[in-house]
């Protein structure tokens, strides 16, 4: 557990940096969204490219595991959705709630602790399931966010509106581009390559510092969350890991290294991504963010149990 906690304390001290700063008057007011905007101009969309141009179909193409943690976190991300759907609450914050309860926290937490406690066989599962997070999931959630932010009534305005967004995102050109490189083996070139990993490198720490300034503004009115916290972090700490467990076992009959690859990174907290779509497209960052530190901070318990049940 001691080394678990390690793993998690870099977490807790970047937000805390934003925390502090912000209260100590370092930053203003802006501070965090402007830091955000960086994250997802710039950041993550490096990141993303580096991530697909950088697998190998052959580590990636593993259709079991794909489909036990993929569906696994589709499930959990519908229910999420459809439970928090509603007309004070509309599709664009559903789908960041979906994000809240789906989004694994790979990057952080998901390789260091793999490869501690599974051994360095599975980094590719973790790659996968990075893969599917990060790209896919979250792809897939701004497109609703982006189709459900739309006022126009007429259908053929709101897909040539939600088409022309979409084709301008950096969140989802960068791993379109980094896909073709993928596809076609053709390496980056050098410079860019360490371009792409210096850049993407500051979009998890600077997220997370984002977050920390967020939570230090002060605000007229305090809404009441407990329950949406309540039903997302528990979507994400326990049903996401038990849908995956079941799949895996059950439907998928994966051999038992991949279970407990697929499982372990179902268990982790809800990452960054959730907040950064929060901030850009301006919904309820308030309650992303108490998401992302309930959970991390309870995942340490939830985590361990399970390494201890697998031991």
């Amino acid at each position: 557990m001691l080394s678990l906690f390690f793993i998690v304390l870099p977490i807790f001290a970047l937000i805390a940096a934003g925390w502090v700063t912000c209260r100590a008057g370092i930053f203003g007011d802006q501070a965090a969204s402007e830091l955000n905007r960086f994250v997802v101009y710039l950041a993550l969309p490096a990141l993303l490219f580096d991530i697909m141009a950088k697998a190998h179909w052959a580590d990636i193409w593993q259709p079991g595991y794909i489909g036990a943690f993929g569906i696994g976190t589709a499930l959990v991300f519908g229910a999420a959705m459809l439970l928090r759907l509603r007309p004070s609450h509309p599709l664009p914050d559903a789908a960041v709630d979906g994000l809240n309860a789906a989004y694994a926290n790979i990057g952080f937490i998901g390789f260091p602790l793999a490869a501690a406690t599974l051994g360095k066989a599975s980094l590719a599962p973790t790659l996968i399931a990075t893969i599917f997070t990060v790209c896919i999931l979250f792809a897939g959630a701004l497109v609703l966010i982006e189709v459900g932010s739309q006022a126009q009534k007429h259908p053929l305005r709101v897909i040539v509106h939600v088409s022309r967004s979409l084709a301008k995102n950096p969140l989802l050109i960068a791993p379109a581009l980094g896909a073709i490189f993928m596809a076609t083996g053709i390496e980056v070139p050098g410079p860019i390559d360490k371009f792409m990993t210096l850049l993407g490198g500051a979009a998890s720490p600077c997220a997370l510092v984002a977050m920390g300034l967020f939570l230090a503004q002060p605000r007229e009115e305090k809404v009441n969350a407990t329950g949406a916290i309540a039903l997302l972090v528990g979507l994400k700490l326990l049903g996401q890991p038990v849908a995956t467990w079941a799949l895996a076992v059950w439907v998928f009959h994966l051999p038992t290294p991949l279970t407990h690859a697929a499982v372990l990174m179902a268990t982790l907290p809800t990452g960054t991504g959730p907040f950064m779509a929060a901030q850009h497209y301006r919904r309820d960052a308030a309650l992303t963010s108490q998401v992302v530190l309930i959970s991390t901070i309870l995942s340490v318990a939830t985590i361990t149990l399970y390494l201890h049940f697998i031991s």
